[in-house]
């Protein structure tokens, strides 16, 4: 139970978040731990990611005319971000992510196994 002018309005702090879309993550825990897949949605503010044929719902559908038939829908459910890593290409594992700073300003992302650029 929040009580007024206690603390109520802290602002949140933004946390860097090294997943991006289009990234190939490795699920870490849960139910498809071991499956990896491709983060086509990031959700920031909650700390969630959409991940391709992860993390399956089953979600039923009222009549719509959208969707004429409605019953159960089989959709991918968000992901939480500590339960997801960077897939690394070339060591073929989930990697631990570093950040460098080119000479030109951009950064880019690299496996800290291999030091090969994601």
């Amino acid at each position: 139970m929040m009580v007024p002018g206690r603390g109520g309005n802290k602002a949140k702090v933004k946390k860097m978040n090294k997943i991006k879309k289009n990234d190939t993550v490795y699920v870490l825990s849960g139910r498809d731990r071991g499956k990896t897949g491709r983060v086509f949605r990031v959700f920031p503010s909650k700390g969630k990611a959409l991940v391709e044929g992860v993390n399956y719902v089953k979600k039923h559908m009222r009549k719509s005319q959208a969707n004429p038939q409605g019953g159960i829908v089989q959709k991918e459910s968000a992901i939480a971000l500590s339960n997801i890593a960077l897939y690394c290409k070339s060591c073929n594992k989930p990697a631990r992510v570093g950040m460098n700073i080119l000479t030109d300003g951009t950064k880019t992302r690299f496996c800290k196994r291999c030091e090969e650029v994601l």
